[in-house]
């Protein structure tokens, strides 16, 4: 029996210990949270009674957004003992007092002279420390950077006066070829694991992942996702495709089990993008949730979502690892998500399927030289989180006087089902190239509940045989350039973001003759990747092109209509086209953004509501149709949802039981970015990049937190 004295004190050091838990800093340590990418947080001191008192605590700006609109920042920080660490629009590191949204210190690798072209997307960083020694690693460019965290200084051991050429050690030569990193590697003990961004056309770089001692940047190992003779999966390509073949990379980001040290990489597709007769076969380990073992590099398990993909069907988001209850039993599971509104689940140690996978028949292609694999594996359980085909009756029918404009286009479209192979004809791309599920990742809690946010919107793939009947200069156009500035020269909005017209007015505004346009094209310039590796008769045909043949009213195609030597047939395709009504809304019925919660126990929903909104239709009384979106969901033990991602620049909150709407509030620029959650000195705040730049929004330099009064 306690005494009554001795349980007075045993009640007043227990109420102590208490408020010292409150008071605790609670970090955002690893990108999307942790290392089984749960974007979840403990922190419940913002609940659903209470979220809807939230207020701006304090905004940070970098100053650095493009006037154009042009620029994003879609990075989710880190917050570490009380510092926010981040990038800025231009894409500098900066160090943030997390409380208050001081700058601390800014590193600009463009500077320091150690760039390696145009800012591109940087969507985080990395964090290591093993005892005094501790460093942030950043990409940008090709070139990973280790900077000193107090400092915000190069670590000049690091590789070679502080960074890496991610270029080298890829098994053949790739100079001349654009290679990026927009999502930062992940920490496994003393290694980071990296995968990469390149070309989605020909030629273009392997996407072989890579680990390399955080310490001394060395490279550890190697795994060829193209495999090389006499390694598994060689037979599921061409015998040189390992020489000449590329993509099959892990852009989107990786997890790691630390227990039982396995890294999982979700890969996506090979190049080029949409025609694949070049690389006849499976295509092993494209479009593949590889299981590695996280020291060695070497294949535990794999899983293939797609068989030589025609679609971009890239594994978009890095897997979330949790722990289910299947058949009344614990199981370490591993969750991927796709672009097509699909969660396939594992069992994470073996691989084997927690809910069955049916492989079935879809139709062939008609493309010249092209052999679309005849069958694609696809889970019963849980239902898709977006629609899968598009029918007659699902086009948008809001506005009756448009809806015989959409009714008309569908008609001369190919008839619309999954895995519908491309084609001439046009063929349409539901959910889109940019999914259903996209980078932003998934959140998931404790009670193996999945939180994903999806878009709904149609595109449309168009290809073109650019190998019969134009000039040399107009087929280097269709193969390169039409993909993302038209075929007719006059731009397009390339999966978000607007891409310039290049015709004579539009090149003249920008007072760009034909040297300035031959130095972008060998250099690079804003996201487009240098296209340096083109032969100089290849460069000079399509400057004449675009200076000469493509303003004259009939092109004089007597020049060489002759494919390049090592290609029988070369497909270009239109460009990245939504497809939207001649106002701007797209052309499938609503909802054209949700948000999904999905009970991984049992494969069952738990609820849907729609994200997002055009604010000009719901002044009409129009119901919210939700809207695309970018950037994904954190869920913490408050039970509240935090997210941005949506054109309307809003930042909300949902109740994680039910999906109602606790809280909006408008940003400064939309918040195309995944939010952090933390605390300092016993107070949550949650914070998000408002970047912009991206679905005809403005471009934002910002960072905003919030918290309780």
């Amino acid at each position: 029996m306690i005494h009554k004295a001795n349980k007075l004190l045993l009640l007043s050091f227990l109420s102590a210990f208490s408020i010292y838990l409150s008071a605790a800093d609670v970090d955002w340590q690893v990108y999307l949270g942790d290392k089984a990418s749960s974007q979840y947080s403990e922190l419940d001191q913002i609940t659903t009674e209470n979220v809807k008192n939230l207020k701006v605590a304090w905004t940070y700006q970098s100053g650095d957004a493009r006037e154009d609109n042009r620029s994003q920042i879609q990075c989710n920080p880190l917050i570490i003992n009380g510092i926010l660490y981040g990038t800025t629009a231009q894409v500098s590191v900066i160090a943030l007092n997390a409380a208050t949204g001081e700058e601390l210190w800014k590193f600009n690798p463009a500077s320091e002279n150690h760039a390696s072209g145009p800012p591109d997307i940087n969507r985080g960083l990395a964090h290591w420390k093993n005892g005094n020694d501790e460093r942030i690693l950043f990409a940008t460019g090709h070139y990973l950077y280790a900077i000193n965290p107090k400092k915000g200084m190069l670590i000049s051991s690091f590789g070679e006066a502080g960074k890496i050429d991610l270029k080298k050690g890829l098994g053949r030569n790739v100079d001349k070829l654009s290679y990026t990193i927009r999502t930062p590697g992940t920490i496994f003990e003393d290694l980071i694991i990296i995968g990469g961004r390149m070309s989605e056309g020909l030629p273009t770089i392997p996407g072989h992942i890579r680990a390399y001692n955080v310490v001394t940047g060395k490279q550890v190992w190697r795994f060829n996702t193209i495999p090389h003779p006499g390694e598994y999966g060689y037979e599921t390509w061409p015998k040189d495709a390992w020489l000449n073949s590329g993509g099959a990379n892990v852009w989107s980001g990786m997890t790691v089990d630390e227990k039982n040290g396995l890294v999982y990489c979700p890969t996506g597709s090979a190049s080029a993008d949409f025609y694949g007769g070049d690389r006849i076969g499976q295509n092993l380990f494209a479009n593949t949730l590889l299981c590695l073992d996280a020291r060695t590099g070497k294949r535990v398990w794999h899983f293939q979502f797609v068989h030589h993909d025609l679609w971009d069907r890239d594994l978009p988001t890095p897997p979330n690892l949790l722990t289910i209850n299947h058949n009344g039993a614990p199981v370490p599971a591993v969750a991927q998500s796709t672009k097509s509104g699909h969660v396939f689940l594992f069992n994470r140690l073996t691989g084997e399927p927690l809910f069955p996978i049916e492989e079935k028949s879809y139709p062939s292609s008609d493309l010249v030289g092209e052999s679309a694999w005849p069958t694609q594996p696809l889970p019963t359980k849980p239902e898709p989180f977006a629609r899968q085909v598009l029918s007659y009756d699902v086009v948008n029918d809001l506005f009756p006087e448009k809806q015989k404009e959409l009714q008309d286009q569908f008609v001369r479209l190919r008839p619309h089902m999954p895995f519908t192979p491309p084609s001439e004809q046009g063929t349409i791309i539901f959910p889109g190239f940019d999914g259903a599920a996209e980078w932003g990742g998934q959140a998931t809690d404790p009670e193996g509940i999945l939180y994903v946010n999806s878009n709904e919107m149609p595109w449309i793939l168009t290809m073109i045989n650019a190998t019969h009947g134009a000039s040399n200069g107009e087929r280097v156009f269709l193969q390169m350039c039409s993909a993302c500035h038209g075929q007719n020269r006059l731009g397009s909005e390339n999966q978000g973001t607007i891409i310039p017209p290049l015709t004579m007015e539009k090149l003249a505004e920008k007072n760009l003759d034909q040297a300035g346009v031959r130095e972008k094209i060998q250099q690079g310039a804003g996201i487009m990747p240098s296209f340096g590796f083109l032969s100089e008769k290849d460069l000079d045909a399509l400057i004449k092109y675009l200076f000469v043949e493509a303003e004259a009213e009939s092109v004089n195609r007597s020049g060489d209509t002759n494919a390049p030597s090592d290609s029988a047939v070369v497909y270009g395709h239109t460009g990245y086209n939504k497809w939207k009504d001649s106002d701007g809304y797209p052309a499938v019925k609503p909802p054209w953004g949700t948000l999904n919660a999905i009970d991984l126990n049992t494969g069952e929903y738990v609820w849907k509501t729609t994200l997002g909104e055009f604010e000009e239709l719901t002044e009409q009384g129009i119901p919210p149709t939700g809207s695309e979106n970018y950037g994904g969901p954190v869920v913490t033990a408050g039970g509240v949802l935090f997210i941005a991602a949506t054109l309307d620049e809003n930042f909300r909150a949902f109740d994680t039981a039910t999906g109602k709407e606790l809280f909006k509030q408008k940003l400064p620029a939309a918040g195309y970015a995944t939010p952090a959650t933390y605390s300092v000195d016993g107070k949550q705040y949650v914070v998000i990049a408002c970047g912009g730049g991206k679905l005809g929004t403005k471009s934002g330099d910002a960072y905003v937190a919030f918290s309780l009064p």
